[in-house]
């Protein structure tokens, strides 16, 4: 009788840990070809070192954990999205002003902005984004993250998140005294 070897998976912290980096990391792509586009040069973006802007991953996650219900219920994901991003963004930006007296965005300029910390443009994109993302980029590339799992060693797994999650931190840290300097 042949005996077939179970496949050892991520725990779900774990994975959603995994998840954080991934769209952090898209999310800093994302920023910086942006940039690129917009002022035709390299400019580094975030907050961070690394090539890391952790509210893409943090709002990833919370796209995932509390939003992936509304999939291809389009109208509450953006209603939802929007606001909840909005009042995300705003926070973050708030927290970030309070603790390093920085602006990391700036939409003073923009019509119908919160003091310059959102604008109604950008709660608009997110929804939009919300959805795209609930609806293709998240089912899309949790496939291929699991296909690409399934190909690696559990313990080489583990040990890429706990890697990850520790230069996060020592990133984070270091980051933090600059900014504090």
């Amino acid at each position: 009788m042949k005996q077939t070897k179970k496949q050892v998976r991520l725990s779900r912290v774990q994975t959603y840990i995994l998840y954080f980096f991934v769209f952090a990391f898209m999310g800093w792509l994302m920023e910086t070809i942006y940039a690129i586009f917009t002022l035709g040069y390299f400019v580094k973006r975030g907050f961070l070192y690394g090539p890391l802007c952790p509210i893409y991953g943090y709002g990833a996650l919370m796209l995932i954990l509390f939003l992936d219900k509304y999939k291809h219920k389009n109208l509450h994901l953006f209603l939802h999205a929007a606001i909840i991003f909005s009042a995300f963004e705003y926070i973050v930006s708030f927290g970030l002003d309070a603790l390093f007296s920085m602006h990391w965005w700036d939409y003073t300029g923009e019509f119908m902005n919160l003091n310059g910390r959102i604008s109604i443009f950008y709660s608009f994109a997110w929804g939009i984004i919300a959805i795209l993302f609930i609806n293709h980029v998240y089912p899309f590339l949790k496939k291929k993250i699991n296909w690409i799992l399934s190909k690696i060693p559990y313990h080489a797994q583990t040990l890429f998140v706990k890697l990850l999650s520790c230069i996060f931190v020592i990133d984070t840290v270091a980051s933090c005294v600059r900014y504090l300097n």
